[in-house]
């Protein structure tokens, strides 16, 4: 795997799941590659070459495949197996809209609760976002920037929303890899950001959901190839014959 993922990548794997087993780790693992772009979109699944890279059998990896069909993140298509799902034209508006209710209704809590150390950690977040923004690592920046919004999710409480977004952050990178010019992000972070950040901390959950509603636009509109006006930045997707590794499950439950 080419660097570590973004801590969201697997979360709706292990929620509430007290010690993982090998469908889990290996769900994991699938999400994991296709987050990185090790599975290129549209590419077939091949079952037997990742069972004998994961060092497992064909029929967990099945079991775990299937997870990711449920997710929209892997297609299947009878009689030719499954695939990385493909996320574009409408596709793409349909996943900002489910965004936009699952974010809005964690904004919205948020401001309800007005918790200080909720506040902290989605500031501290986008500060990340901010100083990966600052270098020269365009895939940081990406990833910083699908992470502020799980956290923004993380926030507001709800193991549901949590989910959901863990999800849908996985439909967001399948959709930033599905676009024909290739994946790249803003070069800038969009001034969205900071109003909505001044919205949580002033309590406006309507302001906030503006600036929620505004970036998810602009988002869309340079994802379907409307917006050529932002400066953008290529990300590399580097191909790896050794997609994945022998799974280690001790490593694993013990964070390593």
């Amino acid at each position: 795997m080419p660097r570590d993922m973004p801590r969201s990548v697997g979360r709706a794997s292990v929620l509430r799941v007290p010690r993982m087993s090998t469908v889990d780790l290996i769900a994991i693992e699938l999400r994991k590659a296709i987050f990185s772009g090790a599975l290129p979109v549209g590419s077939p699944l091949g079952e037997v070459e990742i069972a004998t890279q994961l060092g497992v059998s064909r029929s967990p990896l099945r079991e775990a495949a299937q997870r990711l069909v449920q997710d929209g993140i892997l297609i299947a298509i009878p009689g030719r197996g499954m695939s990385v799902a493909v996320i574009e034209g409408d596709q793409v508006d349909d996943v900002y809209v489910m965004r936009l209710a699952v974010e809005s209704q964690a904004v919205r809590r948020i401001t309800r609760a007005n918790d200080s150390r909720a506040m902290a950690r989605i500031t501290r977040a986008f500060e990340e976002f901010s100083t990966a923004s600052a270098g020269d690592d365009a895939r940081a920046m990406g990833d910083a920037d699908l992470e502020f919004h799980q956290v923004l999710v993380d926030a507001a409480g709800s193991e549901r929303l949590t989910r959901g977004m863990a999800t849908l952050v996985m439909q967001t990178r399948i959709a930033s890899f599905s676009v024909p010019e290739g994946y790249s992000v803003r070069r800038s972070i969009s001034p969205t950001y900071e109003r909505l950040l001044a919205a949580l901390a002033a309590g406006d959950a309507d302001a906030a959901v503006i600036a929620l509603e505004e970036q998810f636009e602009d988002a869309v509109s340079r994802l379907r190839g409307d917006d050529v006006t932002v400066e953008t930045v290529d990300v590399d997707v580097d191909a790896e014959e050794q997609v994945f590794r022998p799974i280690d499950a001790t490593a694993i439950h013990e964070g390593r």
